[in-house]
């Protein structure tokens, strides 16, 4: 098969293949001749389509044609354009929402269980920096440590550099102090080392007063101005905070303590067909145990956003939504941005045309699960009851909503890919390509094939249950991911204010 028509109301079909500019292809049993060529992941009109007419793709509006479409002629950036607006007025239509049960009848993972009660999938030691004055001194630690502190239920010692901390404001530096303190907090994180200059804007105590109810046990801080040498005594402090974690050790645990973060990066045309689907039905796996999941890239909703707001939970949630959506909307206005301004130009050369189309794509990462609740950058998790799926506000840049996710409490990220990157984040990053192409290019950043959906004679319902079982084996430490054998693990903060 060398398209698909994904759903029946669509006027646009997606070629798997590339298709030869005058091959005929059959479809409801008439030849369609092809006017021009058709790269894999774009477009092909499967009837003639006005100037000024709606284009369809997944069942849904991506666009209008600017010109008229032959019917087998290639349909991109050429010949439609996006139909988003600024702001939009919504209306709450809920839908009952459905969920679906793993046949490998798996319900639990092995993690390490936590003093205020969540739990981790690996065991570490985490040197957080108050400002990146410190990032130099920070990575020396690390280094040092690594080689002298290992143990069997241990799983390694790392800092993530940010270049923030100082010569920030207001809200800016409120947001650098949210996403440190949340990653204080993320139970993966056995221990702390929390690692200042002394003169910055983000002062340690007020940065320890925002982590609330961490483990001060386990948290160790000083101020590398207030020592004869910081590397020494930093190391001295790892130390001590090893010789607790340790001793930790997994357990058996419901999936009701597992939280996910789900993102998309580097998406080609084929990632709504394939590997966002798969992770779709990943999320209603995990919240039908009462597992958490975390779907963010809020400017990437935009076009979709009316399709998650009628799956809130209840009215309350829906306003939540609208408000997290026009709020964002009035960020890119604010700065003089229009709203549409995506998808980024690896998208496109991937067969992606219109934000409507990479939105409608993105959001079944989401899954058809009802929407339990929407938190602010920066807010974790603390709720033992706070599960199922959540909206979390922050932008689509990979860095920055994959550290969103992992402050707010994910202990492991589902990353899905069409065009591959080697990005990798403070927790386990799974990295799912939409195409196999990319899977056997890059075996060094890729964890599971999705595009076996296509051409590996392979179920749907047998590749969820396939990554859903890699999905537990990796949460048990079965599995080092690949960023993790790489040692690939950042960080990047949402920067948006002044800056002294």
């Amino acid at each position: 098969m060398k398209f698909l028509k994904i759903h029946n109301k669509d006027n646009v079909a997606v070629a798997l293949d590339t298709i030869a500019a005058g091959e005929k292809i059959l479809f409801q049993g008439t030849d369609i001749t092809l006017k021009n060529e058709v790269i894999k992941g774009h477009k092909i009109a499967f009837e003639d389509i006005n100037s000024g007419e709606k284009i369809i793709k997944y069942g849904h509006i991506i666009g209008h044609a600017i010109k008229h479409i032959y019917q087998g002629e290639w349909v991109h950036s050429h010949n439609m354009e996006t139909d988003l607006k600024n702001l939009v007025e919504y209306t709450y239509n809920p839908v009952k929402c459905t969920t679906i049960k793993s046949t490998t009848q798996t319900s639990t993972f092995s993690g390490y269980r936590r003093k205020n009660g969540r739990t981790g999938t690996r065991n570490e030691i985490w040197i957080i920096n108050t400002v990146g004055c410190v990032n130099s001194s920070a990575e020396r630690i690390a280094k040092i440590a690594n080689e002298k502190f290992k143990s069997e239920n241990f799983d390694g010692i790392f800092t993530f550099s940010h270049p923030y901390g100082c010569s920030q404001l207001g809200d800016d530096l409120t947001n650098t102090q949210k996403i440190l303190a949340g990653l204080i907090n993320n139970p993966n994180a056995g221990g702390v080392l929390l690692l200042g200059l002394g003169c910055e804007n983000n002062q340690m105590d007020s940065l320890l007063s925002l982590a609330g109810n961490a483990d001060s046990q386990r948290i160790s801080s000083f101020n590398t101005q207030d020592v004869p040498d910081e590397i020494e005594t930093g190391v001295n402090k790892i130390e001590d905070l090893f010789r607790i974690v340790k001793n930790d050790c997994r357990e058996e645990t419901s999936i009701s303590n597992l939280v996910i973060g789900v993102k998309c990066g580097g998406s080609d045309g084929i990632s709504g067909i394939t590997a966002n689907p798969l992770v779709g039905r990943i999320t209603d796996l995990i919240t039908s145990y009462s597992g958490t999941v975390l779907l963010t890239e809020v400017p990437e909703m935009f076009g979709a956003e009316q399709q998650l707001m009628n799956r809130a939970k209840d009215e309350e949630t829906y306003n939540k939504i609208v408000f997290m959506i026009n709020n964002f909307k009035k960020y890119f206005t604010d700065h003089n941005q229009v709203v549409y301004e995506n998808p980024s130009p690896g998208n496109k050369e991937g067969g992606i045309t219109t934000l409507e189309e990479k939105s409608l794509g993105a959001i079944q990462k989401g899954g058809a699960s009802i929407i339990n609740g929407v938190l602010s950058y920066g807010e974790i998790i603390h709720d033992a009851e706070a599960n199922g799926l959540f909206l979390l506000k922050a932008p689509g840049n990979d860095g920055v909503s994959s550290t969103a996710m992992t402050a707010s409490g994910a202990t492991m990220l589902l990353f899905t890919t069409g065009r591959g990157t080697p990005l990798g984040f403070p927790v386990p990053t799974i990295k799912i390509s939409s195409n196999s192409e990319i899977f056997y290019r890059k075996p060094n950043w890729i964890d599971f094939n999705a595009g076996t959906l296509l051409y590996g004679n392979k179920s749907i319902d047998r590749l969820t249950d396939e990554l859903f079982d890699f999905i537990i084996d990796t949460a048990s430490g079965k599995i080092k991911t690949k960023n993790e054998q790489n040692g690939y693990k950042e960080i990047a903060i949402w920067k948006d204010g002044v800056t002294l």
